[in-house]
């Protein structure tokens, strides 16, 4: 009742309003427009992200004391199994390959994505991937229990038995198969469908960095989906990885494709990272020429180097990879300095994007160091299955990468979503997972070199006191994760309209509306460089200097 009046419901509209609703969320799963595929993919990589990280809490729940607190060691072998998978095969990668599928076409003045329905038929292979992995859990056997590398013999019917198993094997292929798919469109895309006068060295430096990306999927993914496919009958009927010689074959075709996969959880987010960094130092990004050729020579060096996983298997020339794991200091210092040089004499905004692009420098920088320490072989003997090698590779894709995704994300939420975050939420938020991912991952490195072994659910009781800090800090990430999620609902549901370009950015996606109409865009303005809108603005400059220059159009 509302002021005396009765309220009268009408079934039939309610059924049809339901109806409508069921009809637009089909219609959205299977849209082909390449920005809601991507969206599909972003909350897909959200909720394994999520999923993934509770199983991370657990791990730490029982490691903060030495002994058997909550789980049994073979739960515990689940535990890390699905964490590690989730994180690599369904998050970081697709997360990694969703952005670009986004964001190229906007950034090359594309209508859309090459080969949409190949995409959005990626996307469901990876969802399928994912199901089918956690499923396990499901099963008499449990999931996944063999590392996410799933070594053999450790992988075989007897090593880890049982239908999760199977179901682990055959959603790793799914998934790996559709981010395949997914950085074949992109790539296509680049190569094909680019605007007018937007050649190869007139690419934005994200754009680059995927197409980085993009070769090394088309290089190194297949391989695995042929592994998961010889384990998967090598579980079912034999012969096929025997003996110690099938252990090393094993290693060789994963690692072929588990060395690749961390630059491709690491190339978009250094794109992400360069373009935050120039548009918040108001300068041209430094170095552009530079920085192609060290990615390229990058990823035809991250094509020869899976050996060093495979120091102390005697079956590796290990003079030659620790060589060539090496030489990667030069591309990742080039590209180091190309950073570095785009802040220098720039007038330096400290909005939360700026924020999140200087954790990734310095934080990775820690995992970038580290890696010269496992890629020597001497050194790498005594690492090599403790605590210090996880601490090295979360700095590199927690500490770097998902800071490197945090700061793509509050750079282009407001051009996704057309609403702006909340400022003060967002700096509150990277200073609370600053503190937790270095209060969780630092003490590794000592318990580690002190010789505490990974995957393990009991420990000594000297290491308590470390791991102790390692389980408050990973308190801490959570509540900086929940942070992020409040701000992005506030965000949806609280809107700040931010307009075409809120930032003053320089890079075609910015001259559209946002979001970005169904073609993307109703005009181009004129390519001449990686950077079009600051060109544009330099030239308005020099016009309303009284230094001529042609008048630029206006964005729709």
């Amino acid at each position: 009742m509302a002021g005396g009046a009765p309220v009268i419901v009408d079934p039939e509209r309610g059924a049809e309003e339901r109806g409508a609703a069921l009809e637009r969320g089909v219609a959205w799963l299977a849209a082909t427009d390449h920005k809601k595929t991507a969206a599909k993919v972003g909350v897909a990589s959200l909720f394994f992200f999520l999923l993934s990280g509770l199983l991370a809490l657990t791990m730490r729940a029982e490691l903060a004391q030495p002994g058997l607190q909550f789980v049994s060691d073979h739960t515990y072998d689940e535990l890390f199994t699905m964490h590690g998978s989730g994180m690599i095969y369904l998050f970081l990668t697709p997360a990694a390959l969703g952005l670009g599928l986004y964001l190229v076409p906007l950034q090359v003045g594309a209508a859309e994505i090459a080969a949409p329905r190949l995409a959005l038929f990626g996307f469901w292979l990876y969802l399928c991937g994912g199901i089918a992995m956690y499923s396990g859990f499901l099963t008499n056997n449990g999931a996944g229990s063999d590392t996410w590398t799933a070594t053999i013999p450790l992988s075989n019917s007897s090593g880890t038995p049982g239908v999760g198993m199977d179901l682990w094997v055959i959603g790793v292929g799914l998934a790996v198969f559709g981010s395949l798919a997914i950085a074949v469109t992109i790539l296509l895309t680049i190569l094909r469908l680019r605007a007018p006068g937007m050649t190869m060295l007139r690419l934005p430096v994200f754009t680059w960095t995927m197409l980085a990306t993009t070769f090394m999927v088309v290089a190194s993914f297949p391989v695995l989906v042929v592994a998961m496919g010889l384990l998967l009958a090598e579980r079912h009927l034999g012969g096929v990885f025997t003996g110690s010689t099938g252990s090393v074959v094993y290693q060789h075709l994963f690692w072929f494709y588990g060395h690749p996969v961390v630059y491709v959880m690491f190339f978009p987010f250094v794109g992400a990272v360069a373009e935050s960094v120039a548009t918040f130092s108001r300068k041209r990004f430094f170095g552009y020429r530079a920085l192609i050729v060290s990615l390229l020579f990058f990823t035809a060096l991250s094509m020869a180097v899976w050996g060093h996983h495979m120091f102390i298997t005697g079956a590796v020339k290990n003079q030659y990879y620790s060589l060539t794991s090496t030489m990667l200091a030069v591309p990742a210092g080039i590209e180091y300095l190309d950073l570095i040089g785009t802040m220098v004499g720039g007038a330096i905004v400290f909005r939360a994007p700026m924020l999140f692009a200087l954790g990734f420098i310095t934080q990775f920088l820690i995992g970038g160091l580290t890696g010269i320490i496992v890629a020597s072989p001497p050194l790498d003997y005594h690492v090599n299955g403790s605590y210090f090698v996880v601490a090295h590779f979360h700095y590199t894709l927690f500490a770097g990468s998902l800071f490197g995704l945090l700061a793509g994300f509050h750079y282009w939420w407001p051009k996704a979503t057309g609403a702006m975050l909340r400022e003060r939420l967002s700096k509150a938020s990277f200073w609370v997972l600053v503190l937790g991912a270095n209060l969780t991952f630092f003490p590794m490195f000592f318990l580690g070199y002190d010789g505490m072994p990974r995957r393990v659910a009991d420990y000594e009781p000297k290491f308590g006191d470390l791991n102790l800090l390692s389980s408050i800090g990973a308190g801490v990430i959570a509540l900086g994760i929940l942070m992020v999620l409040v701000n992005m609902v506030i965000s949806l549901r609280r809107r700040v309209p931010a307009g075409n370009d809120p930032w003053g950015a320089q890079t075609l996606e910015w001259w559209t509306s946002s979001p970005p109409p169904r073609d993307n865009f109703t005009s181009l303005p004129e390519i001449t460089s990686y950077a079009p809108l600051l060109d544009r603005r330099e030239r308005e400059e020099e016009a309303a200097a009284g230094g001529g220059g042609r008048a630029a159009e206006v964005p729709a």
